[in-house]
């Protein structure tokens, strides 16, 4: 199930290069999708920045997001791959991040960690060279 509506996205087909023999010749199977983040309803305004970040190389400087797809020899799985690439990011875009709120120790714990600092202390000592008193 797409997040974007088929509308917002705008397709391209060109001949896919590598083996394949008159196929790749003759047929354009591989599939380059462009989608609009900047000026897209679809999405609030958080998962767009976070969506754009999140596109990397693949953002141009107008916001416009470009995905190719090449791995399969239809145009119908190539696009298909297209889309759920843009979906799958969409997702990862969609959550949100969970900030760390700071807190500070317990007293109990300080002085946990202070007597196992002495403890480590007193056995580490005992390793040296016995004293000649």
């Amino acid at each position: 199930m797409s997040r974007i509506p088929e509308d917002e996205l705008e397709f391209r087909f060109f001949r896919s290069g590598g083996p394949g023999g008159q196929n790749v010749n003759k047929v354009s199977t591989a599939v380059q999708m462009r989608f609009d983040v900047k000026n897209s309803p679809s999405l609030t305004e958080p998962v767009k920045a976070r969506l754009m970040k999140l596109a990397g190389s693949r953002l141009t400087l107008d916001g416009v997001i470009l995905i190719t797809a090449v791995r399969f020899r239809t145009q119908e799985r190539n696009r298909a791959d297209a889309i759920e690439r843009l979906d799958d990011m969409v997702a990862e875009a969609s959550i949100k991040p969970v900030y760390r709120v700071p807190t500070r120790p317990t007293r109990a714990s300080k002085e946990r960690r202070l007597k196992t600092k002495s403890t480590r202390s007193t056995i580490k000592s005992g390793r040296g060279k016995p004293s000649l008193d």
